[in-house]
């Protein structure tokens, strides 16, 4: 697992990178373990989390929302654990989710069961 995973990366941003690139918004938030790219969840439109790591290979994700610390494993498709990661470990507490608070439309829920999301 320890190739996976880089202890000493800090985290790409507080938001998911791609969604800042594009404007758009997420609802949860995961950091891969190998790099630190802040992704979106499964749930969000985007899933960028998922395609980050189909695209790079990298296998393990944390959860980067305030009070989470589970890991997800890409290649097994399960849960799985890790060490402690290079701070800080959640998007900061005054970020809403879903975020940012100044890019999510007012039909978010719409959106995402529109989508199947949810």
């Amino acid at each position: 697992m320890s190739d996976d995973i880089d202890v000493s990366v800090a985290p790409s941003g507080t938001g998911c990178d791609a969604c800042d690139d594009r404007e758009g918004w997420w609802v949860h938030l995961r950091r891969c373990a190998a790099c630190g790219n802040i992704g979106c969840c499964d749930t969000s439109l985007g899933q960028h989390a998922s395609a980050h790591a189909r695209e790079s290979g990298h296998r393990f994700i944390q959860s980067y929302e305030p009070g989470e610390d589970w890991w997800w494993d890409y290649e097994v498709q399960a849960t799985a654990s890790g060490p402690s990661l290079a701070p800080p470990t959640s998007r900061p507490d005054e970020q809403p989710s879903p975020g940012p608070a100044s890019r999510v439309p007012g039909d978010w829920r719409e959106q995402l069961r529109a989508a199947g999301r949810i």
